[in-house]
């Protein structure tokens, strides 16, 4: 992350009133949407036209990376999807526990966990493998699989790289970088390379952005998810695409649940 862009997302979340520690569902997400989250609606949005986030949730830090990303890309497509995970009876329900936070984030670094994942494709009506292999890697243009970065404490910055084989878009390379801040950790992913469809390209490198925020809400973790993209113009295939990252967010969704459950299970 550029320097300049890092002042501006620090400045952020030093603005009076707007630190998120240990916030409710309602502060986050409105009295509305939290009680249809917790009645256990899992909505998702796709916007094809001058997209804006509607699902976002209440954070400065992860408004700053959203609107940062609609400058640079001008997206042609977004796809938001908000979850709630309820933490166990055992697990601190105020604030997450530093050794929570601290698993947590490790699993959320832990991209080679991702290889199998499944989701449910539309165009075929059947369940489908998201990556068939995912691993980190040495660098931006390397080759060489790494073991999955484990920290004593979150790092308040981060960035890794990762080979990851989509059966869908190809064997692609990604840049991801998390963030951690009081009661948030925050990771987006950009394709290095260009993803394809069959032989069309569908998404050129650097036009893909997928953000996961992870917000501690008293007894729940509310997780948002979304992805942009300068998509093919091509409406069928914008369509296609847009239907994609519908699937894969939610899929990414029950990869955290599993995560999570990992978590707290081994922490109490």
């Amino acid at each position: 992350m550029k320097r300049n862009s890092l002042w501006v997302l620090i400045l952020l979340v030093l603005l009076p009133g707007m630190v998120v520690s240990a916030l409710s569902l309602e502060d986050l997400a409105g009295q509305e949407q939290a009680q249809a989250l917790i009645r256990g609606e899992m909505p998702v949005l796709t916007q094809t036209k001058d997209p804006k986030p509607q699902l976002a949730p209440k954070n400065a830090l992860l408004w700053g990376i959203i609107e940062k990303t609609r400058a640079e890309l001008n997206p042609g497509i977004m796809v938001e999807t908000l979850h709630i995970y309820k933490k166990p009876q055992a697990a601190g329900k105020t604030a997450w526990r530093a050794e929570e936070e601290t698993a947590l984030y490790n699993k959320l670094a832990a991209l080679s966990t991702l290889a199998g994942l499944q989701y449910f494709s539309a165009s075929r009506g059947a369940m489908r493998t998201f990556y068939e292999t995912s691993f980190v890697i040495d660098g931006p243009s390397g080759k060489k699989p790494i073991p999955d970065p484990v920290y004593t404490r979150p790092p308040s910055e981060l960035t890794i790289y990762a080979r990851q084989k989509d059966l869908t878009f190809g064997d692609n390379t990604y840049q991801y970088n998390y963030i951690s801040a009081p009661g948030a950790i925050i990771f987006t992913q950009q394709n290095l390379t260009s993803l394809t469809y069959g032989i069309i390209q569908a998404v050129g490198k650097n036009r893909l952005r997928s953000t996961v925020a992870v917000l501690d809400a008293d007894e729940y973790l509310l997780v948002y998810a979304v992805s942009m993209a300068k998509t093919a113009s091509l409406p069928a295939m914008r369509d296609r695409i847009g239907n994609s990252f519908a699937n894969r967010a939610e899929a990414i969704l029950h990869w955290f649940s599993d995560q999570a459950d990992k978590v707290f299970t081994s922490a109490n």
